[in-house]
């Protein structure tokens, strides 16, 4: 009965699969604390607060390591991918960085963590008016999170774009904030896709520089972002390259120069994927809002959460049963019911 139960499994302790399951479920959605009375009253299982951590951890820590070897979960699917507006099936995937505290060895003070989010995902369609349209594809989400490098990012990424069918689709869209290292890493792991930078954080680079150029003139500041806003949208980054250059700064303040360079060298390091005239037209997202929602669903609404601090191992494998749990429901059970076979069981 214990080798049926994985009790006789290196490490497994004194918990079933099913009970490791239920330790790692309940940990995953809310604080060990909380966890731990979940699981009492809910199973009638009593567990200490240490232990519900320990397992959840040690299983998420075991969790990243296969991932990151490319292992999936289940049976190869092909998603029904969305159509864009010349008729392309369309796959879209997103990575960016979001903030956790951490602390040291004895409780020592420590500099917070950026864990990843990752995401290949099948967005709902929309209408010609931008609005959400019927037929969706809900639920149709792959994530990845932990403290890992891009390096390491890239293949685990892959492997769940190719496990969900994105080669099937005609197009691909690769959508970022512009985050230090995100446009090679797209050009490196899905060089088939159209990089495209988020049209609200460009945006919000010419809105600061308006800002500080009119300092004390709230309607002037408000007239030229719109007018550089519409052209961002309407004409493309070129376009507003141009009206960049066309600002005479010289005789301002060593403040306003300086901004206006940097603006100057950020608009021109990512104009080629600031063309969203021809994005909007062909019916592509030009947002990265999904995966700003997701470092928020999947990372801090549990780990970021007042007074949280973690230590490395800790974070890493809570992030990455985070992700499991919240993409498309059938992977945490493919999860389970592969982690009850004996070769590949997972202890702690």
């Amino acid at each position: 009965m214990d080798a049926a139960l994985g009790l006789n499994q290196a490490g497994a302790g004194r918990l079933t699969r099913a009970a490791q399951e239920a330790a790692c479920l309940t940990a995953a959605k809310t604080s060990f604390a909380t966890a731990t009375r979940d699981l009492e009253r809910l199973a009638g299982l009593k567990l200490s607060e240490s232990t519900v951590q320990r397992v959840a951890e040690a299983i998420g820590r075991r969790l990243g390591e296969r991932l990151d070897l490319g292992e999936l979960f289940g049976a190869p699917v092909v998603w029904d991918w969305n159509r864009d507006a010349g008729g392309k099936t369309c796959a879209y995937v997103s990575v960016d960085a979001t903030g956790i505290g951490m602390q040291g060895p004895g409780g020592a003070k420590a500099e917070g963590r950026m864990p990843y989010v990752a995401m290949v995902y099948n967005p709902t369609p929309r209408d010609e008016l931008g609005v959400e349209a019927g037929g969706g594809r809900q639920g149709q989400v792959r994530y990845l999170a932990g403290l890992t490098s891009l390096e390491t990012l890239g293949p685990a990424l892959r492997a769940q774009a190719g496990h969900v069918g994105m080669d099937a689709a005609e197009q691909w869209i690769c959508l970022s904030d512009g985050g230090s290292g995100l446009d090679a890493y797209f050009e490196t792991n899905f060089p088939r896709g159209q990089r495209i930078l988020d049209f609200w954080h460009a945006a919000q680079n010419l809105a600061e520089f308006v800002k500080l150029l009119h300092p004390s003139n709230a309607a002037e500041e408000k007239a030229q972002f719109d007018e550089w806003r519409r052209t961002l949208r309407q004409e493309g980054g070129l376009a507003v390259l141009r009206l960049i250059l066309n600002t005479f700064v010289q005789d301002r303040s060593a403040e306003v120069q300086d901004r206006h360079r940097r603006l100057l060298e950020y608009v021109r390091s990512n104009v080629h994927r600031m063309d969203y005239p021809t994005y909007t037209s062909n019916g592509w997202r030009i947002g990265s809002g999904p995966v700003e929602a997701a470092c928020k669903t999947v990372v801090n609404a549990r780990l970021d959460q007042s007074g949280m601090r973690w230590g490395e191992e800790g974070a890493d494998g809570v992030c990455r049963l985070r992700a499991l749990y919240r993409s498309e429901p059938t992977q945490w059970a493919a999860f389970w019911r592969e982690a009850s076979r004996p070769n590949i069981a997972v202890t702690v």
